[in-house]
């Protein structure tokens, strides 16, 4: 073989493994997922994020043969747990499943964090929009929303009032607002705190998301006295918006919603890897069985169309914000 021929040889066998790379690197997802996925909550175990995601990581674990891992890191109005994946490896092996309190409460309101919600994050895809309920005990709560202020009105005491985000907080700071009543907000820092707050009789009543108040409704422990919207609710059906049972017209309808997103420079074929395994459960019959009667409202959306809107909900809720005079503490 001559020098030339040597040299030609060489060569092929070197383009082929940078070929190969070059191909991998052109579709990072085609090995994806090859080792355990983290999926951070950044709440406490057992409320609707946990639930949600468990539901899900699990269907995940099958489908992609991986572990799905859920971690609760809950703190700092959700942005403990959101800053350790703003600072993860942009893999798609460290994910967030974010409330609207960490995309759009928290700025809307002025608490600060060490990362932006609206750069930090590659959006995947909503996964539910949900309805929060008012709760009282069932042994001695009132039996209505107009008894309740009715007793706001009548205690020299203000009654305290039990949350776990920022969009149930100021849910329940507008009713009382409108109702004329003066409350104590007790800040928790999840639902099944709040749930176990309302337990306990550390407070008067609870506004907090149906999948873990529930559960006490169907034992008799809670009795639910309104839904802070419209959106059908069939385990509770008949069950009338916060604003019907107290009289108060001028009392929007509120929700929260749940998403998941990965470190903002995750590659899109990957996001879209991650989107698409998300839609195709969800749809599943027997998934969306589960998580409805866990009081989850499954939805999901394209990336770009969950961009769109939780920075459409940032405007609309930093504006609501200032304009309601309502100022958390």
């Amino acid at each position: 073989m001559t020098m030339v021929s040597k040299l030609a040889a060489l060569a092929v066998l070197i383009a082929f493994p940078l070929g190969g790379a070059a191909a991998q690197n052109a579709d990072p997802a085609k090995n994806f997922p090859n080792r355990p996925i983290r999926i951070v909550v950044p709440f406490p175990a057992g409320g609707p994020t946990d639930i949600e995601m468990r539901i899900l990581g699990q269907k995940m674990s099958q489908d992609w043969n991986v572990g799905i891992v859920i971690e609760d890191r809950a703190g700092g109005n959700t942005t403990i747990g959101a800053d350790l994946v703003a600072r993860a490896v942009p893999d798609g092996y460290t994910l967030l499943a974010p409330m609207d309190t960490t995309l759009v409460m928290n700025p809307a309101t002025g608490i600060t964090a060490p990362y932006d919600p609206y750069t930090a994050f590659a959006p995947i895809t909503l996964t539910a929009k949900n309805t929060s309920i008012l709760c009282v005990r069932t042994r001695d709560g009132p039996k209505s929303v107009k008894e309740l202020i009715a007793r706001g009105k009548a205690n020299s005491s203000k009654l305290n009032f039990g949350a776990g985000i920022i969009t149930t907080r100021l849910a329940g700071l507008l009713f009382a607002k409108q109702a004329g009543i003066d409350v104590v907000v007790i800040p928790y820092t999840g639902s099944a705190p709040t749930v176990e707050g309302l337990l306990n009789g550390s407070v008067d009543f609870i506004i907090d998301g149906v999948a873990s108040d529930l559960p006490l409704v169907q034992s008799g422990q809670f009795r639910a006295l309104a839904k802070l919207n419209g959106l059908p609710l069939s385990q509770l059906p008949g069950l009338p918006t916060l604003a019907q049972a107290g009289d108060l017209p001028h009392l929007g309808d509120m929700f929260s919603w749940i998403g998941l997103v990965a470190p903002a420079g995750t590659p899109p074929a990957i996001v879209d890897k991650i989107q698409q395994e998300v839609v195709r459960i969800e749809a599943d019959p027997a998934t969306a069985a589960r998580l409805n009667k866990a009081g989850i409202n499954a939805v999901s959306s394209t990336p770009e169309e969950f961009d769109k809107f939780y920075h459409a909900e940032g405007k609309r809720w930093t504006a609501f914000y200032k304009n309601s005079g309502v100022k958390l503490d």
